[in-house]
């Protein structure tokens, strides 16, 4: 883990409890990572975050966590991730991945509401 990652880790954990979702850049601001390397840093710790959640079999709180494009999904780098951990099958883009994305996001929230 890198130097930042008990702030990233509290930011994406905030967001993940009120439902939503957050840019990549917009963890990084509100986690006060400077340059350079400030993404690295967030993707880095979403990384850590995503083994360690689907270790534990606890829902995937990195899927908060989207690019800024219009599609509104994670980066590529979720999808590869989670194809290396047997959990997804299916292409980096598109209509699969953007069902998984919210498959992930509604187990997330079936869990933070069971957790209330």
């Amino acid at each position: 883990m890198n130097s930042f990652s008990s702030r990233i880790i509290d930011v994406v954990t905030t967001v993940a409890g009120s439902g939503g979702t957050i840019t990549y850049r917009e963890i990084a601001d509100m986690a006060d990572i400077p340059p350079p390397g400030r993404i690295q840093s967030v993707t880095g710790t979403l990384e850590d975050m995503i083994r360690a959640d689907h270790s534990a079999g606890r829902p995937l709180r990195a899927a908060v966590a989207v690019s800024r494009a219009g599609d509104r999904l994670p980066g590529p780098g979720f999808f590869q991730l989670c194809r290396e951990i047997a959990l997804y099958f299916g292409p980096d883009s598109g209509p699969q991945a953007t069902l998984f994305h919210e498959i992930q996001l509604q187990r997330l929230r079936d869990s933070l509401e069971a957790n209330t």
